[in-house]
C-alpha cells in the first residue's frame, strides 16, 4: 500500500481564526494577487468578523456601516433572523434529491409567479445572475425561432460568456472575443435607436434591459422609455427581457424596477436579494405563453437544467425572504428613505464643486465625481497613472469613507467615478444621516480631499512597485 501523503489542509477552526497577514497572503498566492493589491489600495482589506443588519464589525471590534449591501443582495440585511431560524428547521432536509418534487422550490416558484408583473408564471431557478441572463437568452431563442438580441451601450448582465456579450463594456469582453454572434448595441434611454435597429432586422429575438443600468453608473432612462420600448418590442414580435437582478425586491421603491412605468416583461431575471444575500440563489420568470413555445413538450422540457438550482436551502431562504420584504413593507421603506436622503445629496452637491451628479431611484443611488484637479499630484507621478487614479476617483472616495468614518461604499464597475449607496431597505435614518455628514467632511475640506488622493497615488505607486518584485 503506498504512504498517504500528508496535505498541508487548514481546518474550519484553524480557518475561522486566520491571521490577517495570513488572509492577505493567501489572497496573493491563491486567488488573485492583482485583487490583493487593489483591494489593499482601497483599504477593502479588512478582516471583517461579525455582521448584523447594517453593520459589520472588524476583527478588533470595530464598528461600520454597510452602505454597499452585496450590491443590492442585502435588502433584508445581513444575516437576517427570520430567514437564518428559517433555515434551522431544515437540517434534516434533502437538499439536492433530482427524483422527487420538492414542496419548497414549488412555493418559491408560486410566491414569486404571486409578487411579479403581469402574466410572468414559469420559473427556472439556478445560482446566480449571469445564469438567470444565460437561461432568459435561450429561452428568448427557443421561444422565438430567432437569434439576435438587443442590448445597450453601458449595461452589466454578467461575465460568463452569454451573458458577457450582452454586456455593454468592452474592458470586460475584448479579451475573450470572439462573443456569442449576433448582438446589436443601443444607447441606453434612446428609442429611436431601438426603433431604427427593429426597423431594420426581422430575426430579432429579444432586447434585454435593465430599469436602472447598476453597473453603468445608477442610470436612469427618460421617462416613458420603458412603455414605448414594450409597445415596440409587441409590435415587431421581440421579447422584451427584463433584468431585475440588481434592481429587484423593492431596492428601487417599487417591488420590482420596472412597475415605475407598469411594465410587464416577457422574461424577469431575478438574484442577489432573492434569499436575503445569504444563499446563491437565480431565477428567470416567464409568461405561460413564452414557456410554451420554448420547453413545452416532452422532448423539449430538459434542454436546459441546472444541478443546484431551486435547491432546498435556496428555497427556503426565498421564501422567507419575499415574506419579510411583505410583512415590512420594504419597498416603501426603500421609497421615503431613498426621498430623504437623495434630498440631502442634492443639497450637498450644491456646495461641493467636485460632486458632480446624484441620481438615482429608493435606495439605488449613483453619486458621480469629477477628476480631481491637483497640481502637486501632475509633479509626482507620470501621465498613465494620472489618468488610471482619474477614472478610480469613486474608488478614493470610498476608500476615505472606510478608512477615516467606518463606511462601506464601492465605485461602479462600468464608471469608476461613480460611487453606489446601496444599503439594506432597513437602514436607518440616522445612518442615512451619518453618510450624508461624513461625504460633507469629505468633500468640503480641500485638505482632506488633496491628502485622500496624494495617500492613494502613494500606495498605488507602493503596490505596482511591489508587483514587479
Amino acid at each position: 500500500m503506498e504512504e498517504t501523503i500528508k496535505k498541508n489542509l487548514i481546518s474550519f477552526n484553524d480557518a475561522l481564526n486566520l491571521k490577517q497577514i495570513d488572509i492577505e497572503e493567501n489572497y496573493k498566492q491563491y486567488i488573485n494577487p492583482n485583487l490583493y493589491r487593489l483591494l489593499k489600495i482601497l483599504g477593502f482589506n479588512k478582516k471583517f468578523v461579525k455582521a448584523k443588519n447594517t453593520k459589520v464589525w472588524d476583527e478588533k471590534g470595530e464598528e461600520y456601516l454597510d452602505f454597499l449591501g452585496g450590491y443590492g443582495a442585502l435588502n433584508i440585511g445581513h444575516n437576517n433572523d427570520f430567514v437564518i431560524n428559517s433555515l434551522s428547521k431544515i437540517n434534516n432536509s434533502p437538499n439536492l434529491l433530482q427524483s422527487g418534487m420538492n414542496g419548497l422550490t414549488s412555493a418559491l416558484a408560486q410566491n414569486l409567479a404571486n409578487i411579479s408583473p403581469g402574466n410572468l408564471k414559469y420559473t427556472f431557478f439556478c445560482n446566480s445572475g449571469a445564469e438567470a441572463v444565460e437561461g432568459a437568452l435561450k429561452l428568448a431563442k427557443i421561444s422565438t425561432k430567432k437569434h439576435r438580441i438587443i442590448y445597450c451601450k453601458g449595461s452589466f448582465h454578467g461575465k460568463s460568456m452569454g451573458a458577457l456579450s450582452v454586456t455593454g463594456r468592452n474592458k470586460y469582453k475584448k479579451y475573450f472575443e470572439p462573443m456569442v454572434p449576433d448582438t446589436i448595441e443601443v444607447p441606453y434611454g434612446d428609442i429611436n435607436a431601438l426603433k431604427s435597429i427593429l426597423e431594420n432586422y426581422n430575426d430579432i429575438a429579444a432586447f434585454i434591459v435593465e430599469p436602472i443600468q447598476g453597473e453603468g453608473g445608477i442610470i436612469i432612462p427618460p421617462t416613458g422609455y420603458f412603455k414605448k420600448a414594450k409597445e415596440l418590442c409587441n409590435q415587431y414580435g421581440v421579447l422584451l427581457i427584463i433584468d431585475e437582478i440588481q434592481t429587484g425586491f423593492g431596492r428601487t421603491g417599487y417591488y420590482f424596477g420596472c412597475e415605475f412605468e407598469k411594465i410587464e416583461p416577457d422574461i424577469m431575471c431575478v438574484a442577489k436579494s432573492l434569499s436575503g444575500g445569504i444563499i446563491p440563489i437565480g431565477a428567470y420568470i416567464a409568461t405561460e405563453d413564452v414557456w410554451k413555445k420554448g420547453y413545452g413538450t416532452m422532448e423539449k422540457c430538459l434542454l436546459h437544467t441546472s444541478t443546484f438550482g431551486g435547491n432546498t436551502w435556496a428555497s427556503v431562504a426565498g421564501i422567507t425572504t419575499i415574506e419579510f420584504i411583505e410583512k415590512n413593507h420594504l419597498e416603501y421603506e426603500a421609497f421615503r428613505k431613498g426621498n430623504y436622503v437623495i434630498e440631502k445629496l442634492l443639497k450637498l452637491k450644491e456646495k461641493s464643486p467636485i460632486l458632480k451628479d446624484v441620481r438615482g431611484r429608493g435606495l439605488m443611488i449613483g453619486l458621480e465625481f469629477d477628476n480631481l484637479n491637483i497640481p502637486l499630484m501632475g509633479k509626482i507621478i507620470n501621465n498613465n497613472t494620472k489618468e488610471s487614479m482619474n477614472e478610480y476617483i469613486g474608488g478614493i472616495i470610498a476608500s476615505e469613507l472606510i478608512t477615516k468614518y467606518n463606511i462601506i461604499t464601492a465605485y461602479t464597475l462600468n464608471n469608476p467615478n461613480v460611487i453606489r449607496i446601496e444599503p439594506p431597505l432597513t437602514v436607518e435614518y440616522k445612518q442615512l444621516d451619518k453618510l450624508v455628514d461624513s461625504l460633507e467632511e469629505i468633500l468640503l475640506k480641500n485638505k482632506s480631499i488633496e491628502s485622500m488622493a496624494l495617500y492613494s497615488t502613494k500606495n498605488l505607486i507602493k503596490t505596482v512597485l511591489s508587483g514587479r518584485r
